[in-house]
């Protein structure tokens, strides 16, 4: 069961309203790096969780507090089309040049299927996507899924940071990163949890699949796929083609790409299918 408190959790100001800053401000809405995509990723993770409490309580919490910070930038993208409303009407009423009037080059959505107000959608107005939620039911797999969300999340917002003059704007963007900051550590700390005091302690993920049924002559060999002879290899003195793997099991090695699989076959057409008869009759034939 959710709550709602009608205050944000940090102040919003916008001192300069600007459509296409609330353009930009959508994709840390709906797109692959925005809130709802954490927000979704930590509530289904939560909701799905099998094991330690600590673990769905954790995520409950901080997927609850992303739906703080989707009403944060809601709020962000309407207060910056609010100066904007008069010029948007007149330009579609008056007929004005196409959309880079309207808007001023943000987004004619806006107006047309907002009413002025946020969409669930990315800066070019693609709808959340909602594949990119993980959760995998893995916890230490759903850990890293985690702190790469919320790290391209950090990157998104700095460059917003950048791309606004507005303090009111900067201020709230530093909040968010800020966040962001804690959450990447958040999950790094899960992990070292399970790995009793070393991240790397969790690998392979998942670490239940006895390795002694994988074929282990491939487990830790960087394969180089160069098939010029006189190009060095993107290995070569590097830490994940030599000493010891990152979860202590075996050593890093380098080998040649090869084929060792054979050439595919596969079986004629079924007649259901109905193919070409000269696929048919020609099934993996050589000529």
């Amino acid at each position: 069961m959710f709550y709602h408190d009608k205050k944000l959790q940090f102040k919003v100001r916008v001192d300069k309203p600007n459509p296409q800053f609330a353009r930009a401000l959508q994709q840390a809405i709906g797109g692959i790096e925005g809130e709802i995509r954490v927000c979704l990723q930590y509530l289904f993770q939560s909701w799905n969780s099998r094991g330690p409490q600590r673990y769905r309580d954790m995520l409950l919490d901080t997927g609850t507090e992303e739906m703080a910070h989707i009403e944060m930038l809601a709020t962000a993208v309407s207060l910056n089309l609010e100066g904007a409303s008069s010029g948007v009407i007149e330009s579609i009423v008056g007929g004005d040049t196409l959309m880079e009037k309207i808007v001023g080059g943000g987004d004619p959505r806006h107006f047309l299927s907002g009413g002025l107000g946020a969409l669930a959608a990315d800066a070019n107005g693609v709808p959340f996507n909602g594949s990119w939620v993980v959760s995998s039911g893995n916890i230490a797999a759903d850990m890293y899924a985690n702190v790469m969300a919320e790290s391209t999340g950090r990157v998104l917002a700095t460059r917003l940071y950048e791309l606004t003059d507005d303090a009111g704007m900067k201020d709230m963007l530093s909040f968010l990163i800020a966040r962001d900051t804690m959450h990447q550590q958040q999950w790094l700390a899960v992990l070292e949890e399970l790995g009793n005091g070393d991240i790397r302690n969790v690998l392979p993920i998942p670490n239940s699949f006895p390795q002694s049924q994988e074929h282990q002559e491939f487990s830790y060999a960087f394969v180089n796929t160069n098939i010029d002879p006189d190009e060095p290899s993107a290995g070569l003195n590097r830490r994940w083609t030599q000493g010891p793997s990152l979860d202590g099991r075996s050593e890093f090695r380098e080998m040649k790409a090869q084929p060792i699989g054979g050439e595919p076959k596969l079986a004629p057409p079924i007649p259901e299918g109905h193919a070409q008869v000269e696929q048919i009759e020609k099934a993996n034939s050589k000529s």
